[in-house]
């Protein structure tokens, strides 16, 4: 988990709003995705299944280096 870092817009927006949410899964979802997309900014959007919450499907967002996260939510109109 050292190697990951979040943003002060993920620590203090996200998971306020989010409390379910869990760093280790963030980590988990870029570490192991369904699939990858860059964005045309630079950021990356990784997802990846989440079964110990329903199998539902978390998009993960990080910033160009792959490994400082800045965004992440359940993606219902994922499409494998």
């Amino acid at each position: 988990m050292s190697d990951y870092t979040f943003t002060n817009y993920f620590t203090n927006f996200v998971l306020p709003r989010r409390p379910y949410l869990q760093q280790a899964w963030c980590i988990r979802v870029i570490e192991e995705p369904l699939r990858i997309e860059a964005q045309p900014d630079g950021r990356v959007r990784f997802w990846g299944r989440i079964d110990e919450y329903g199998g539902r499907v978390l998009r993960v967002v990080t910033l160009p280096d792959r490994t400082t996260v800045l965004n992440a939510f359940f993606d219902r109109g994922f499409q494998p």
